[in-house]
């Protein structure tokens, strides 16, 4: 799936924390396959293939079969929407900071 047909907002898909968790170790391995993905959360099979289906619809993660298996794997291009959209608020409370700070500063001048 291209990142031109997602079917689900990237910010969507992280909102959950557990689709967060699981998007940490995909990160930290090339490749994993369901069960042991499962065997990190508290909770069946069928509820972490739901929150990697709704990764999947965001572009976020890659699958894979292997005789039986499927194996995932993230795909973190989509996540440069995020890191644009938190850079363009940093740069934008640095810069309101800075002119508050210099604010400040004219203040205890006067």
């Amino acid at each position: 799936m291209s990142e031109n047909n997602q079917l689900r907002d990237v910010f969507d898909a992280i909102a959950d924390p557990t689709r967060r968790q699981l998007i940490r170790l995909l990160a930290e391995a090339e490749e994993v396959p369901l069960h042991e993905l499962t065997a990190q959360f508290p909770m069946g099979r069928t509820a972490v293939s739901k929150h990697l289906a709704i990764l999947k619809e965001a572009g976020l993660v890659l699958d894979r079969k292997v005789g039986r298996e499927t194996r995932f794997r993230l795909n973190a291009s989509p996540l440069r929407e995020i890191q644009d959209w938190v850079a363009f608020y940093s740069q934008f409370w640095s810069a309101n900071l800075l002119r508050l700070n210099r604010l400040l500063e004219e203040e205890e001048e006067e």
